[in-house]
């Protein structure tokens, strides 16, 4: 009588994870395709160790948040939405007046819309750090900068 083999699942141990910082210039860069590519980072995707259920995720910087682009006039039609919990108290920003005022949390918002919900999207997230100007406090990290692609640009190949 022969046996077969048993295929087991890896599930990765929190000593396997190793996290890296990374550095990304969000000059230029359409906001949707930016926050996907950072959501992913967080994540842990790109990883081979990668489970969704555990943290496998890096860090990441995004600097230059004041410059991030929004495609097909999204900037003065989108409006974020925000309640302080008393009756009447529903408040609107367009996302022209966020992104003029307070651009780190425009795209703190859309990636923490690509992350899970619950505790482990929230340790995730904290791993984000967002940063307005060319400077970030982060250099003690060594921090690997990281270039998106044509198509996180906004792109189009053409020919």
């Amino acid at each position: 009588m022969q046996r077969k083999a048993v295929v087991r699942t890896f599930s990765p141990k929190i000593a396997d994870v190793k996290r890296d910082w990374y550095v990304i210039d969000a000059d230029g860069l359409v906001l949707g395709r930016l926050a996907s590519e950072v959501a992913r980072l967080l994540r842990g995707k790109h990883k081979p160790i990668f489970a969704p259920h555990l943290d496998t995720g890096d860090f990441v910087i995004v600097i230059n948040s004041d410059k991030v682009v929004m495609t097909a006039g999204k900037a003065s039609e989108k409006v974020a939405y925000r309640h302080s919990g008393y009756p009447g108290g529903l408040k609107r920003t367009s996302y022209t007046e966020m992104l003029s005022t307070n651009s780190e949390e425009v795209i703190r918002k859309a990636v923490k819309g690509m992350l899970p919900k619950g505790p482990l999207g929230r340790s995730q997230l904290r791993k984000l750090k967002v940063y307005k100007g060319p400077e970030h406090g982060n250099a003690a990290q060594k921090p690997v900068p990281l270039q998106l692609s044509n198509a996180a640009r906004g792109v189009q190949n053409v020919g």
